[in-house]
């Protein structure tokens, strides 16, 4: 079964890089005709570039997101059901042992997997359109950290949760933070306050939504004037939540949620 959701992935994936690599070599073709009006200001290459990188990420980390959820979400509630899961819990793994192994499998997989496809697509722009992110490696690395936040909600769903929930709630909770962080630029945009602060809560309790905003930032930190605010006007460049902060609540997150998956597995009756 895993092996034909990798068939998948790789399929959407090609499909996916190939598309990009389409967008890139026609929108820099005829990047010279876009002429924006002489008293504005604006770096289209630049916002060509950040835009395409932004939506390269947003693929990227959805391709990831829908990688670790297949390849977790039947690990305790699936196997078990299937009677594959008993004989391991008795002897010779162990119950603790077993979840933290698949959490490792799964997490090295897609953390390969979202900075290969980062990587590739963020080559195709600076190749194409001769523009390069501001920061090259690290928003890479904080999309990959995402993912592995999604893998540790997932692996606490397939403990409490059947197969098919566990697979809608985890990716309603995926829609629930990308539609957040939308309604937050929207919010910080429009100056509404009551917005950005349900938002900003939305994104520390489901921080991979942070991370991806934070990653979005990191690409265009460096941009300012018009093109920097129109970048961060959304929906693929600007944050709200950054930093150092988000990073070390998330990793006390992913501490928490693994925890809080080991202790229910190990109360529940197989």
């Amino acid at each position: 079964m895993r092996r034909k959701v990798f068939a998948v992935v790789i399929l959407l994936t090609a499909v996916f890089l190939f598309l990009f690599w389409l967008a890139n070599h026609y929108v820099f073709g005829q990047l010279s005709q876009i002429t924006p009006p002489r008293d504005v200001n604006v770096d289209t290459r630049t916002f060509a570039g950040a835009f395409l990188t932004g939506l390269a990420m947003f693929a990227t980390l959805f391709l990831g997101v829908v990688l670790a959820v297949f390849l977790t979400i039947g690990v305790v509630s699936g196997d078990a059901e299937r009677g594959l899961l008993q004989p391991l819990v008795v002897r010779p793994v162990g119950r603790s042992t077993l979840l933290l192994s698949r959490f490792l499998g799964a997490a090295g997989v897609c953390v390969a997997y979202v900075l290969f496809v980062y990587f590739t697509a963020m080559v195709i722009t600076g190749l194409t359109g001769h523009w390069w992110p501001d920061r090259i490696a690290w928003p890479g690395f904080e999309l990959a950290f995402g993912v592995v936040i999604v893998i540790a909600l997932s692996l606490l769903g397939s403990v409490v949760l059947s197969s098919t929930a566990n697979g809608i709630a985890v990716f309603m909770l995926f829609g629930a933070g990308l539609v957040a962080g939308l309604l937050g630029t929207i919010g910080h945009a429009l100056n509404s306050h009551a917005v950005k602060q349900a938002s900003t809560i939305t994104a520390w309790a489901l921080p991979f939504e942070a991370l991806y905003q934070d990653a979005l930032r990191m690409i265009t930190e460096k941009t300012s004037g018009l093109t920097g605010f129109l970048l961060q006007l959304g929906p693929f460049g600007g944050a709200y939540v950054h930093g150092w902060g988000i990073r070390v609540w998330s990793a006390g997150y992913l501490i928490v949620v693994g925890a809080i998956a080991l202790w229910a597995f190990s109360r529940r009756n197989l």
